[in-house]
């Protein structure tokens, strides 16, 4: 645990990491606040990856089986953050925010409290100054997006498994099906494709090309993650409701109404879709129902269409009372990994995961979000997610660039994109490994207009 306050680093050894952050906060109180949004102001923020499932499920899921670890990257990681801002994207307004910690032995002694305040009320001020005062010109500035969506994007480059590996794992998951030993398996590949575009000129280009619920741009140990996931992972509310929202069964959108009822309709009519979309509901239900009350368990809404900007899902809510002596932090570990991730029966599911895919998934599949002061959480799926590693093996290169022309030069990024397929009893191999293809090259369309900001026929440009 680094503190970056104190200039310290903590090293502490425990069975699962999530009993830091969880013995940390377990006694805070935060006070209630008027006039400030009821969403996230402060907490934990990062990622618990899907190899995190492995402190949860111990021996069933031993670390010696699991794929080559080939970039490193935490199982989890998280940042403690008492000063925030946050934007409200509806009302436009934006809210400085500090918190300030307050032992309990302090909590009735008035100048341990007026000290406090003060040290808070300072750091807000600081914050709000460097808000309010000139920015340094960005690097980013606006323009004409010029990208045809009814074009192929550019496919990725390279992936850690040729299509005939792929395909042959395919076959494999069937024969895991056809014994008997799972219903269901989501097996994935992960793609790469280098770009001179930052993470951050992706992320920007991301939200205009595919805009979704939870768009993430975050900075951690040893990578970027740049993220548009449509789904819920895990949600518990200050009223202590836990939800799982599964997202399954996919179709383009059409290009006008007509055409967009029709394929709803469609959608609704597969039934392999639907199939797949029952077993996920049915996996949520598990999943809350271990953190929930007896009882309390609903399914709130079953199978309806949810649109998107450039495709329609079945989607489907399970929520339940989550039980007096548990918390957020508990139900993180009942709901990772999601069954859209991995598959049915889950552990078993997990068990030939490892077998079948060459490397560890990292935040793919995990989960990206917050746990707030007050207890709440919000995590999103791990799903439409680049991960950009930084690291030694990435290297500086410059376009060709014109003469007397003050462009720096770039760095070239490598993107990781991982995409995988529900594998059932019915699946095409071949149909299988084109959709892997097809959503990683979906999320190439982000760094497609990203680089059409500063290259043109290889040049650079503007």
């Amino acid at each position: 645990m680094l503190d970056h306050a104190a200039g310290t680093r903590t090293v502490s050894t425990m069975a699962d990491p999530m009993q830091l952050p969880e013995s940390l906060s377990r006694n805070w109180r935060p006070a209630r606040v008027d006039g400030i949004p009821d969403v996230f102001t402060g907490g934990w923020v990062g990622y618990a990856g899907y190899d995190t499932v492995r402190y949860v499920y111990g021996t069933k899921l031993p670390f010696e089986s699991a794929p080559a670890d080939d970039r490193q990257l935490p199982d989890m990681h998280l940042g403690l953050y008492h000063d925030v801002v946050v934007f409200d994207q509806a009302t436009k307004i934006l809210y400085p925010i500090s918190w300030v910690p307050v032992p309990e032995q302090d909590a009735a002694n008035p100048e341990a409290l007026r000290a406090a305040y003060d040290a808070g009320y300072s750091r807000l001020s600081r914050l709000s100054s460097r808000l309010s005062s000139a920015l340094p010109a960005a690097s980013l500035t606006p323009g004409d997006i010029s990208l045809d969506l009814n074009k192929r994007p550019a496919l990725p480059s390279s992936s850690n498994m040729t299509k005939q590996e792929f395909i042959d794992a395919v076959a494999a998951t069937k024969e895991h099906i056809q014994a008997g030993d799972i219903f269901q398996l989501v097996l994935s590949q992960r793609f790469e494709r280098r770009t001179f575009a930052t993470p951050f000129e992706i992320y920007r280009a991301l939200r205009v090309v595919n805009p979704s619920p939870y768009m993430v741009y975050m900075q951690a140990r040893g990578c970027h993650i740049v993220s548009s996931s449509p789904e819920i992972l895990c949600r518990v509310d200050n009223g202590r409701v836990v939800t799982n929202r599964p997202l399954a069964g996919t179709r383009p959108r059409g290009k006008d109404v007509e055409t967009d009822k029709a394929l709803e309709a469609d959608l609704l009519a597969d039934q392999k879709e639907i199939a797949e979309h029952v077993m996920l509901v049915d996996l949520g239900r598990n999943d809350v129902g271990k953190v929930s009350v007896s009882g309390s368990v609903v399914v709130q809404k079953l199978m309806e269409v949810e649109r998107y900007s450039h495709v329609m899902h079945i989607s489907s809510t399970v929520t339940g009372d989550l039980l007096p002596q548990l918390d957020s932090w508990d139900a993180l570990r009942a709901a990772l990994p999601a069954g859209t991730v991995s598959g049915a029966p889950k552990v078993r599911a997990m068990q030939i995961i490892d077998e079948l895919e060459v490397h560890k998934r990292g935040p793919y599949g995990g989960g990206i979000g917050h746990v707030s002061f007050t207890g709440a959480m919000d995590m999103a799926l791990g799903l439409r997610t680049m991960i950009i590693p930084d690291s030694a093996a990435d290297t500086l290169y410059k376009y060709d660039i014109p003469a007397g022309s003050e462009c720096p030069p770039r760095r070239e990024w490598s993107v990781h994109i991982q995409a995988g397929a529900g594998i059932v009893a019915d699946s095409r191999p071949e149909a299988e490994y084109e959709e892997t293809v097809n959503k990683a090259a979906a999320l190439g369309r982000a760094i497609d207009l990203a680089e059409q900001a500063f290259v043109q026929d290889g040049r650079v440009v503007g």
